[in-house]
């Protein structure tokens, strides 16, 4: 990594960020605490978004004493790497918050103070979001500035960064553990996304330490990654909407679903929406494996010329 700043510059870049760390913090703190003074259930998702905002406020309050304090040199990794990607993960993972549980949650609230403080909540959630974003992209215009390389703003990373955060929120919906516990397919597809997660995870860890001779391990990871996901939209959709397999083919065949008390999202639409999430990542995969079987072929015209 090449680094051509002045200490001025590098000040300015931290000073930013702390800036947009202050209103984070805030945001963060207001919907996490909306959300717990309300008193009622919350089910699967709404836990779910609390531990995001409760995650996000406690990563970046440990950034801002870290680069307040000037302790980056204590980490293994270089410490340019994580702020931005932490920034670009946060900025995803709260809208995704602000979205599903207003989709799956709010608007199955009556109307009143529960509902009101649910809202907030949201609302701040998408403010988070926005500040996030903003701080990935303030980043990233300051390491042009610097002519500062950063593994995180190259299309390999960004994929990653998508994979992970896919799987994340389909774990959001595996939450609810009746959707798979009684079908083995179904287990196999849970640990399909765990696989996955954890490979592509330690994959960009890796990456952040500017791991070197990367590109055959990636590619293999990537090509076991989408063939793994491939078992899984085969299986989830075929034991979760064939009745022949114990499955409900329409909506309307989930009692859950019937029922206008409940205050979560009902089960069948839960199913939907891992095997939708399926379909977005598996295609997110296969531009990944796209990526590297160029990469892969540049490399062998680069051999064969050189020979």
């Amino acid at each position: 990594m090449s680094t051509r700043s002045t200490s001025p510059e590098k000040w300015a870049l931290c000073v930013m960020r702390c800036c947009l760390h202050l209103p984070q913090l805030f945001s963060t703190c207001v919907a996490f605490s909306l959300v717990t003074d309300m008193g009622i259930g919350k089910g699967a998702i709404g836990n779910w978004s609390l531990c995001i905002w409760g995650f996000c406020f406690t990563v970046t309050l440990i950034t801002s004493i870290t680069e307040l304090c000037k302790v980056q040199s204590c980490f293994p990794f270089f410490w340019n790497n994580f702020p931005v990607t932490y920034a670009c993960y946060s900025a995803l993972v709260c809208l995704s918050v602000s979205i599903i549980y207003s989709v799956t949650y709010i608007q199955f609230l009556p109307y009143g103070p529960h509902r009101d403080r649910a809202i907030a909540a949201t609302a701040f959630s998408c403010l988070a979001s926005v500040l996030y974003a903003t701080e990935a992209a303030c980043t990233w215009n300051g390491y042009k500035i610097m002519n500062t390389t950063c593994y995180v703003l190259t299309v390999p990373s960004l994929l990653k960064v998508l994979e992970t955060f896919m799987a994340g929120v389909i774990f959001a919906f595996l939450s609810n553990t009746s959707l798979y516990l009684h079908q083995p397919a179904l287990e196999w597809c849970v640990a399909v996304y765990s696989i996955c997660f954890i490979l592509a995870a330690v994959t960009a860890l890796l990456n952040l330490g500017e791991w070197e001779h990367r590109l055959p391990v990636e590619a293999v990871i990537t090509m076991l990654s989408v063939l793994l996901y491939i078992s899984a939209l085969v299986l989830w959709p075929l034991y979760q909407f064939n009745e022949e397999l114990g499955g409900q083919p329409q909506r309307s065949s989930d009692g859950d679903c019937r029922d206008e008390l409940t205050y979560d999202m009902c089960t069948w639409d839960q199913r939907l929406a891992v095997a939708v999430l399926t379909a977005i990542n598996l295609l997110v995969y296969v531009a990944d494996l796209g990526y590297w079987a160029r990469q892969v072929s540049v490399g062998t015209e680069d051999q064969l010329r050189d020979s």
